[in-house]
């Protein structure tokens, strides 16, 4: 294996290699277009098939709607009412792979209350499909991930949840599903990938998909977006993965054929932990989808919404329209309503809704109700749909569809393959305890830290060893060490202060501020080692807060178009070209 570090050396290593491809025994088999979940498990499918593997992303990793989700590992309950037990079947599978084998570090079990209204009928209607649940839950191989559901009274009820409403439900169902933060997976599956040899490329775009004499597409030119240098690459197989923009993707191979694709806006809202009094989550129906009350870490992620997104798509925001539904429907349940002043923090992300069918002219294998392949042209495979938790059938599927025959031959392992801080977790919980008392850390601490980077916290300890100071917490942002950030470059791939407010940590939404009063000590942790002069770490410091006060004046507007418009007029830094982002 070689090394999952991600740095920016690392990506100039990957892009030099792209570059090579041009010559006819360094042709890739495989290049992956969009760096978001389904991507990640792409490349990491195909590395460990024996395929020389590439990976771009025209943002950062997970910038789009992998880093934007319910954080939630889940079956989907609401899929039984449509009787798609297969699709169940296959999510819950996925969850518990995760969670005993894959990365248990990364995915925990979180229990839920589906609160009742009604005494006899609903009871026995809701747990009857939440007894299926586990039933198709049982199926897959191995012991038990999770529980089994129970059925809980009033009291019972309440002791697990005190700030649900005394008249909101007359009991509950407890059952169980996992949360994981989609982010961290997404750099995990991109970090594992590399360590058995794929080439990962953040901020490096598409800009044409190139094609043989015979009309098949062999290759593709990328912009690198930190220079502005242009270079070809060539492929046996290319694999669209780009979400959201999947259609403007397959329009550079110059075909009309392809996956049509619609964008729907899914936002969030966070509230600090000790504002809502309760153990566990809540799944409520509403009149459009279903809301949950999630608990995560030191707060509460509260969503989502489901509305048609016809806007910019590298930075969908928040309205004040969308905040207010959320609120709504989260106080019809909760003893002591939420207002704005209780929010610290929204987000929003596009769902890329796969529209039936294929246009015309193009062969596809629908292989879920959830995620479809297809190839639009020779050479070229996309694929679109699906969900986080079931990423790794994704990916298994596209790669299949895109060598076709070969892949009898070379099937799939990814079931067997544990991502990067699995392996050595159960020893490295027992070496934290002297690592706590050297540092000072309390077992929250460690706990995040175990969370967050599994048995990789022996990387984390070493920075710390080698720096003490880095073993201390952000004065600003006290939740992170400034290792964290330290590591966020260092071996996470992060170029910029967005990447690691957004992505390597959360303090975009995890604090009232933004983050911004951390950022001065974050910018002086990664300008030396990313070689900012003085000049470039205040231009990061401007565009991290240029873009802070954007969304700030965003949630304010009352609709898309107008909270678009101030977002645009307050964030005077040009957008990203969003045709690979994901």
């Amino acid at each position: 294996m070689t090394s999952s570090r991600l740095t920016a050396e690392s990506r100039q290593r990957a892009l030099s290699a792209l570059e090579a491809s041009t010559s006819a025994d360094q042709e890739l088999d495989v290049l992956v277009i969009g760096g978001g979940v389904t991507g990640a498990g792409i490349a990491l499918d195909a590395v460990t098939r024996g395929l020389s593997t590439a990976i771009v992303e025209a943002q950062d990793w997970a910038a789009g709607t992998s880093s934007r989700s319910s954080k939630l590992v889940h079956g989907g309950l609401r899929y039984l009412q449509m009787l798609d037990f297969h699709l169940v079947h296959e999510a819950l599978t996925e969850r518990d792979l995760l969670i005993k084998d894959l990365a248990p570090h990364l995915v925990r079990p979180v229990p839920f209350l589906y609160p009742l209204e009604h005494r006899v009928w609903e009871r026995a209607y809701v747990g009857a499909g939440i007894a299926l649940y586990d039933t198709l839950a049982s199926m897959a191989p191995g012991k038990r991930a999770l529980p089994l559901h129970r059925h809980l009274s009033r009291k019972q009820m309440e002791r697990k949840f005190p700030d649900l409403a005394h008249d909101a439900a007359i009991g509950a169902v407890q059952y169980w599903d996992a949360s994981v933060d989609d982010a961290r997976l997404v750099s995990t599956l991109i970090r594992t990938a590399t360590s058995y040899g794929a080439h990962a490329a953040s901020r490096t775009q598409v800009v044409e998909l190139t094609k043989g004499p015979t009309g098949a597409v062999n290759g593709a030119i990328l912009e690198d977006l930190e220079t502005g240098r242009r270079i070809t690459v060539r492929a046996r197989a290319v694999i669209n993965a780009t979400g959201v923009w999947t259609e403007d993707t397959e329009a550079l191979a110059g075909s009309e054929g392809g996956l049509r694709v619609l964008a729907s806006k899914g936002v969030h809202i966070v509230v600090p932990r000790e504002r809502i009094k309760g153990q566990v989550g809540l799944i409520l129906q509403t009149e459009k989808s279903v809301l949950f009350i999630i608990p995560w870490s030191r707060y509460w992620v509260i969503g989502t919404t489901d509305t048609p997104w016809e806007q910019e798509l590298t930075h969908p925001v928040a309205t004040s329209a969308d905040i207010e539904y959320i609120l709504e429907h989260a106080n019809a349940v909760l003893a002591q309503p939420l207002t704005r002043d209780d929010i610290i923090g929204t987000y929003a992300g596009l769902r890329p809704l796969l529209q039936p069918g294929t246009k015309e002219g193009t062969s596809s294998a629908k292989v879920s109700r959830e995620h479809t392949t297809a190839s639009p042209t020779p050479g070229l495979t996309v694929i679109a749909g699906g969900k986080l938790t079931t990423y790794r059938v994704m990916a298994k599927d596209a790669v299949d569809f895109a060598i076709g025959q070969r892949s009898a031959a070379l099937p799939s392992i990814t079931d067997k393959i544990p991502l990067i801080g699995a392996v050595g977790l159960d020893a490295v919980r027992r070496q934290a305890r002297p690592w706590a008392s050297k540092f000072g850390w309390t077992p929250q601490m460690v706990d995040h830290l175990l969370h967050r980077y599994g048995s990789n916290l022996r990387d984390i300890v070493a920075l710390c060893e080698a720096d003490p100071t880095l073993a201390k917490p952000l004065e600003h942002a006290p939740a992170y060490l400034r290792a964290e950030i330290s590591y966020g470059v260092t071996h996470e791939g992060a170029l910029h202060l967005e990447d690691l407010l957004l992505h390597r940590t959360r303090l975009n939404y995890e604090v009232l501020d933004r983050g911004l009063g951390a950022l001065p000590e974050i910018a002086d942790i990664a300008a030396p080692l990313l070689g900012w002069s003085d000049e470039q770490r205040a231009a990061e410091i401007e565009s991290y807060t240029a873009r802070a006060a954007a969304e700030e004046a965003a949630e304010q507007e009352p609709d898309d178009a107008t909270a678009e418009r101030t977002r645009l007029a307050a964030d005077d830094i040009a957008p990203l070209k969003p045709l690979d982002a994901s």
